[in-house]
């Protein structure tokens, strides 16, 4: 991967901020251009790493640090055009992309058992991809253009998917600190967050809102081939909510691979905000299997060794639980959490993790935050918990249990 000097990029992303105003400003009499963002730093103490513990400055622990434009302009007869270009920061280092706490480092139950030289040729074709944003997109969280109509609004570009939408909608972390749900499936993956090249409808009338979403796979080998498409639907107020989401992926050479499907709802239960998730994560064949399995093959590794010794350790099928709640507490809020992954393959990897957080206001724009999580591994998991804009990683070893504390300074403008 090719990557310019963090100089370069960050000039130009100052440069580009005085010309956001200057767009702001010229197109105030017709649209409405505003500049937004999010700055989350602190610092956390991880354990059970390999070799120890890792005590560190982290961007993004409640939420991922971002700029972005959003725009709308009304065309008249309940018509309006809307647009959404939304970076990714890290406020630790300035740069695009993050590495998790371990590194290029697999889960022991990926590699053991295969000949030395095989597990540094796997290490080597999947750990350099471990992270978020690694390929150092500039807009990589949304970059979206759309129109919407008295019937509902499509909109196209770089957008979250309907599964995420779900999950994140009834998480009671909503995807922040080392306690959210969606860290037990983080490595690998079990549900994609956004995807680019996707068209999505969406229409949203009295609580009820539902999704329909297509991401082109733009591959000569066939519309198949890359693709992603997902829907959700559901029904939220202040009071209640409840949905459903399903996305489905095909890889390179269009076989069915990673598929979840995520349910929840929410109540106000007057005391507190009640939560409940549920996911059900398959993946018959890798999202990369094509191209693990190519460059495997070309470094000298046995075809049959790979088909039937390597590519089934990254199959999927696992079930997701969370339960949460949000309670008021003095002028702040208390989060709390139980999430559980439950893997039904042979590997047995199961994990759960504990949390609380607690969130203070220092004003209507900036709070403080405290987290701590305690992950327990089964024999075969190395869950190593990140927050909601980075990557923990994998444990020391299958079995090793884990603690996050985390604090925060979160920024809005």
């Amino acid at each position: 991967m090719t990557r310019k000097p963090l100089f370069a990029r960050s000039t130009a992303a100052l440069a580009a901020i005085p010309l956001a105003f200057a767009i702001s400003q010229a197109t105030a009499q017709t649209a409405n251009v505003t500049l937004y963002g999010i700055v989350d730093v602190g610092v956390q103490h991880v354990t059970g790493v390999k070799g120890g513990s890792i005590t560190q400055v982290a961007s993004g622990i409640m939420e991922g640090s971002r700029w972005g434009l959003r725009g709308t302009e009304d065309l008249g007869g309940g018509y309006k055009a809307i647009f959404t270009l939304e970076n990714r920061f890290e406020a630790d280092t300035g740069g695009l992309s993050n590495r998790p706490l371990s590194g290029a480092q697999l889960p022991d139950r990926f590699t053991a058992g295969l000949p030395l030289a095989v597990q540094a040729a796997l290490n080597g074709a999947i750990g350099p991809s471990l992270g978020v944003n690694v390929p150092g997109r500039f807009f990589d969280r949304q970059a979206y253009v759309g129109l919407v109509t008295p019937f509902g609004a499509v909109l196209a570009g770089r957008q979250y998917t309907p599964a995420f939408e779900i999950s994140n909608r009834y998480d009671a972390f909503a995807n922040a600190t080392a306690a959210s749900p969606g860290q037990l499936a983080a490595i690998p993956a079990g549900i994609d967050i956004r995807e680019s090249n996707a068209l999505m409808y969406r229409i949203e009338l009295q609580g009820f809102y539902s999704s329909a979403y297509y991401a082109f796979g733009e591959s000569a080998a066939g519309t198949k081939a890359g693709r992603l498409v997902g829907i959700n639907g559901g029904y939220q107020t202040a009071q209640f909510g409840a949905g459903i989401g399903y996305n489905e992926r095909t890889n390179s050479a269009g076989q069915k691979s990673l598929n979840s499907l995520v349910m929840g709802a929410n109540f106000d239960a007057g005391f507190a905000n009640i939560f409940a998730l549920y996911g059900v994560l398959k993946e018959p064949i890798g999202s990369s299997a094509p191209e693990l399995r190519a460059g495997l093959i070309a470094g000298g590794v046995p075809a049959v060794l790979v088909d039937t010794g390597i590519l089934p350790r990254f199959m999927q099928d696992s079930r997701l639980y969370h339960v949460g709640a949000r309670v008021p507490l003095g002028v702040g809020q208390l989060i709390v959490g139980y999430s559980r992954l439950d893997d039904k393959r042979a590997s047995n990897a199961d994990s759960t993790s504990y949390g609380v957080a607690y969130t203070y206001p220092l004003s209507k724009r900036t709070d403080i935050n405290l987290a701590v999580t305690k992950v327990n591994n089964n024999a075969n998991a190395q869950v190593l918990p990140g927050g909601n804009g980075f990557l923990g990683g994998v444990s020391a070893f299958g079995g090793k249990d884990v603690t996050a504390y985390q604090f925060s300074l979160r920024h809005k403008f």
